[in-house]
């Protein structure tokens, strides 16, 4: 059994938001990572795809997300599936908390790029 304790946690600061690694692999874990996201009002992210499939739990505020050209809006409460390699882009005007899992290693990438990158918090 490993215990990851608060101090441990790993804040990672991005143009979209902030990302609390809260378990993975370089912190002890097996093949899964867990963080929150946190974003402030007014956030567009990037139209980007992950190789793996994520799994997104709000827990404060809402936000909207074009998924494949489907538009969706997620309430605090909410909990959302995204597949693995499948186009996103996520925007809030409130601002929201999420915490999400995925496994560990994936990779973000963005359309004719020809290059993904590891998610850092997800390490």
């Amino acid at each position: 059994m490993t215990v990851i304790r608060h101090s441990d946690a790993r804040r990672t600061e991005t143009p979209g938001g902030v990302m609390t690694t809260l378990a993975s692999p370089s912190q002890g874990g097996a093949g899964f990572a867990l963080w929150r996201v946190e974003v402030p009002t007014g956030t567009t992210g990037p139209l980007h795809y992950i190789d793996a499939e994520q799994i997104w739990t709000v827990i404060a505020g809402r936000f909207g997300v074009t998924l494949d050209a489907t538009e969706l809006i997620v309430d605090v409460g909410d909990t959302v599936i995204f597949p693995a390699h499948a186009l996103r882009q996520v925007r809030t005007n409130e601002g929201y908390t999420a915490i999400v899992t995925a496994p560990a290693g994936a990779r973000a990438g963005t359309p004719g790029s020809g290059h993904t990158q590891l998610l850092p918090w997800g390490a």
